[in-house]
């Protein structure tokens, strides 16, 4: 892959400086963000399965497989798309990023029920479900965690940007 072109005063990529400074940041954070809810919908389809396959059903299956891809992408985003941000308690910060992304996860989970309750093909391949409400509660989680979870240190406090 080429790397972007750079302006030629700095070695800032062109859409960088087209963006500025906190534009910029804000969308290397939502890429960033969006390759982790990737790898979270690779946990989450792969827990679905396995809960399935173990006779836990697509319901209850789906709740196991929501909260280990949580639980991933908490960790991931700490990682690497909010690695700046300032840190507080592990578990206190994954508790509040549980509970401010209960709003994607009712958008994210509300999409899986109704597809699966009503679109036959989701039903037999929960999996789309999955795919589909992971989409649904991307912007909301994003916005959320970067303002209230990773923003003044994970303390519920709003950031500044």
């Amino acid at each position: 892959m080429a790397a972007a072109p750079l302006t030629e005063s700095t070695d800032i990529p062109v859409w960088a400086a087209r963006l500025g400074p906190g534009r910029a940041r804000v969308a290397v954070e939502l890429l960033r963000f969006g390759v982790v809810g990737v790898a979270g919908f690779v946990v989450d389809a792969g827990v679905l399965t396995a809960a399935i396959a173990l006779g836990l059903g697509p319901w209850l299956g789906r709740v196991l497989s929501y909260l280990a891809a949580a639980t991933t992408t908490f960790a991931l985003n700490r990682a690497w798309t909010f690695r700046e941000a300032a840190r507080a308690r592990p578990v206190q910060q994954w508790a509040l990023f549980l509970a401010v992304n209960l709003v994607g996860f009712a958008f994210n989970y509300g999409t899986y029920a109704a597809l699966i309750a009503f679109i036959p093909m989701v039903a037999a391949t929960p999996v789309l479900g999955v795919a589909a409400g992971s989409l649904a509660g991307l912007v909301g989680n994003f916005i959320l965690s970067r303002r209230f979870v990773f923003g003044q240190g994970g303390n519920g406090r709003p950031s500044r940007n």
